[in-house]
């Protein structure tokens, strides 16, 4: 059974740095609606406080996802130096599709099919794809190219994650300074080489009382226009959801394949603040009685360019691969670590092993 290996990697960061400044002039909103009487000053300074999130990115007027995604995606084809033409399918995670300047999804056609019109690929066989699974996204866009692989039906596919989410957050919602723009991508392939590349994997859909965590709601500020929908996030239940069962659910996985924390060099986590992924990791490191650790097994991006949802793992990978990321590097046949928490809500992970 052949197994799946990333052969080639790409990413898109907006050049745009959106910092604190941005949001001085910001009216605050509660979740219950009420105006918030403090200094937008202090409140940003708050914000920061807790989520370590000083700078994010976002595109411009008149760019979008699909845009962004091409851009990352033709970086992982030149890398991975193969022919567009050879692609069994395309893969393309988001949350929101092709968002307009005002604001609108738009999923039809599909994000997939966008990327490979721009890309001018002919091959009427190169199948695409949307994924939309929540911030998880991209890595279970990875798990159904693992599965198209295994089942012998591909042998090249395209995986892309890229999100423009300042086009779809509230103006009044503090939460709106978490998210950010940008664009991962990563070709894989079939290879008979064994025990390499993705060598377990595990999703968990908690969809009962966790459904509402994580949704589309009209704006916070009751006397603005209440028929747009934004993101709505309750960020205490998703930090207790997060911190019990991703740690848990990375173990699992490892635990799959026989590994132990002592045998993975990095773990790629989404972020969606860091205080919430440090105390992940810390728990995840605990599962194992370890309470010292190297902080870099666990390397962070959200600090400069914020919440970009699925883009963020293949993001990080495509960094440090290309050594853009000080400090941090993949070891020669290592094992690594994508795990993601999101709307659902669901959970996934995969341990990746370099050839």
């Amino acid at each position: 059974m052949p197994n799946t290996i990333i052969i080639g990697s790409g990413s898109y960061l907006p050049p745009k740095i959106i910092g604190r400044e941005y949001f001085l002039d910001t009216t605050f909103y509660t979740d219950a609606g009420d105006h918030i009487d403090k200094p937008s000053a202090d409140i940003i300074e708050k914000f920061v406080e807790i989520t370590e999130i000083e700078n994010r990115r976002y595109v411009e007027k008149g760019q979008f996802n699909s845009d962004i995604g091409l851009e990352a995606a033709k970086e992982a084809i030149y890398d991975a130096q193969i022919d567009p033409e050879e692609l069994d399918y395309i893969i393309y995670a988001s949350n929101f599709g092709e968002v307009s300047d005002l604001g609108h999804s738009n999923f039809m056609p599909t994000m997939a099919a966008r990327v490979k019109n721009k890309l001018g690929i002919k091959n009427r066989k190169c199948i695409t794809y949307d994924m939309i699974f929540g911030c998880p996204g991209w890595v279970e866009a990875m798990i159904l190219a693992n599965h198209l692989i295994k089942a012998n039906t591909a042998k090249l596919i395209l995986v892309i994650g890229a999100e423009t989410l300042s086009k779809v957050t509230d103006p009044y919602d503090r939460n709106k300074m978490i998210f950010a723009d940008g664009a991962g991508a990563v070709v894989v392939k079939a290879t008979e080489q064994e025990n390499v590349g993705i060598i377990a994997h595990n999703t968990i859909c908690d969809n009962t009382i966790e459904l509402t965590y994580l949704e589309n709601a009209p704006s916070l500020n009751k006397n603005a226009d209440q028929t747009p929908l934004y993101i709505r996030m309750q960020g205490r239940k998703i930090y207790e959801y997060a911190l019990k069962n991703v740690p848990d659910a990375i173990k699992e996985t490892l635990d799959m394949v026989e590994l132990s924390i002592e045998d993975v060099d990095k773990v790629l986590l989404h972020q969606a603040n860091a205080k919430m992924d440090h105390a992940m990791v810390d728990r995840l490191m605990r599962l194992y009685n370890k309470k010292e650790y190297d902080p870099a097994i666990a390397p962070m991006t959200i600090q400069e360019f914020g919440n970009s949802s699925v883009a963020t793992i293949p993001t990080m990978f495509d960094m440090i691969i290309k050594d853009e990321m000080k400090g941090q590097k993949f070891k020669e046949k290592g094992n690594i670590v994508f795990a993601s928490v999101g709307a659902g809500m669901n959970i996934n992970a995969i341990v990746y092993r370099f050839p």
